[in-house]
């Protein structure tokens, strides 16, 4: 009997925003006057359309909606899209839909709005409550905004509120960046994703790099507030991921046990797996159009919206999977190895020896699961996963 093929979720991008971050690498544009909301929605269910093969009857599981700053779009907007969602593919009947917002785009009306449409976790983009690090990071929101933010989700409904934070900012401390987990935590969040400033490539960051701290602070920045999430009862269950229990980001979850997802609107990736007649996977990631005017003229073009993809080669899984499931703290099972690059676990289990000798790996024969040190130096730890 063939197995069955991995658990999808759907990946919605919008890539308007009202100002580009210095820091920001993803697909984010200043619009020219009002969104294109009409047809941007009509745009995105012509693109679904085009991927239906590829969800194999699957039921949606999860659904992300990212951007760009998606909160600038209308509650109606995001009613109708799922509306029309519905109508292509069944969803899971606990699905988790999240929506990212950025404080300074939002107020209680639209929050209801969301909330209404069906949007039943929120993702707020805060980053931090400090005047100075917002200011370097180009950010349009202040600290208060962003304290009243959260209390206008929870009036709206929202049980589930995830709080982006980021550490190792221009002039940050570590006693600044333990101030931001504090202020974070006195709004009880669900979930905190907590990370590290990165100078990306063709970011404003990256051409004119800001002084970021030293690395003997970064090492205590990390350390610190480590500790303070872990003693409010918050689990690290991913590199840079902390929840309460049960309120883990199911969505990412399934990115790192490297499932299924369809990717639509301007710039978005997706990853699907169909199965041969011989019962085995086969993986391709795919992406679209990049550009919004573009992607917008595409819903025209009998090319449709798929600007490339990529099968990915066998050869390639085991690190292409590795580098998704090592960064979960619990890892994954052995069993989901073999499921997904196609290999039997001894060809793992050979790699793992030296791996686990430097303290990288857990002693877990059942599981791949990184230690504490090997989510510190997760690359040195992937190269032994990946060496033939």
């Amino acid at each position: 009997m063939a197995k069955p093929l991995p658990p999808l979720s759907l990946y919605i991008h919008t890539p308007w925003c009202v100002r580009k971050c210095p820091y920001c690498d993803f697909n984010s544009h200043e619009p020219n006057g009002d969104l294109p909301e009409a047809a941007y929605l009509k745009a995105l269910l012509h693109d679904l359309d085009g991927d239906l093969a590829l969800a194999a009857e699957r039921q949606i599981q999860t659904i992300f909606i990212g951007g760009g700053t998606p909160s600038l779009m209308s509650p109606a907007f995001f009613e109708r899209l799922f509306n029309g969602i519905r109508r292509r593919l069944p969803f899971a009947p606990n699905i988790e839909i999240t929506m990212e917002a950025n404080p300074g785009t939002t107020e209680q009306a639209r929050f209801t709005g969301y909330r209404e449409a069906g949007i039943n976790r929120l993702s707020l983009g805060i980053q931090s409550f400090q005047p100075a690090q917002l200011k370097a990071l180009g950010r349009i929101h202040g600290g208060e905004e962003a304290i009243t933010a959260v209390g206008q989700a929870r009036a709206a409904g929202f049980d589930n509120i995830n709080i982006d934070l980021m550490h190792g900012l221009p002039g940050q401390t570590p006693s600044l960046a333990l101030d931001d987990i504090d202020q974070a935590l006195a709004l009880s969040p669900d979930h905190l994703s907590w990370y590290q400033l990165t100078l990306e490539p063709n970011t404003a960051f990256h051409s004119q790099p800001p002084v970021l701290p030293e690395e003997e602070s970064l090492w205590d920045i990390q350390e610190l507030g480590h500790q303070r999430l872990e003693q409010a009862g918050f689990e690290r269950y991913e590199i840079s991921a902390y929840a309460k229990p049960g309120k883990q980001s199911q969505h990412n979850l399934n990115y790192w046990q490297f499932g299924d997802y369809l990717g639509i609107g301007a710039g978005a990736h997706g990853k699907l797996t169909t199965i041969d007649p011989q019962g085995q996977w086969h993986s391709e990631r795919r992406w679209k159009t990049r550009q919004p005017d573009a992607y917008l003229r595409r819903d025209n073009d009998p090319r449709g919206f798929v600007a490339g993809k990529q099968p990915i080669a066998a050869d390639e899984l085991p690190l292409e999977f590795s580098m998704n499931a090592l960064r979960l703290t619990e890892g994954v099972a052995m069993h989901a190895w073999s499921a997904h690059t196609g290999q039997p676990q001894e060809a793992l289990l050979a790699r793992l020896h030296t791996a686990a000798k430097k303290g990288l790996l857990m002693e877990m024969p059942e599981k791949l699961r990184a230690s504490p040190q090997g989510l510190l130096f997760l690359n040195e730890l992937l190269a032994f996963i990946s060496d033939e």
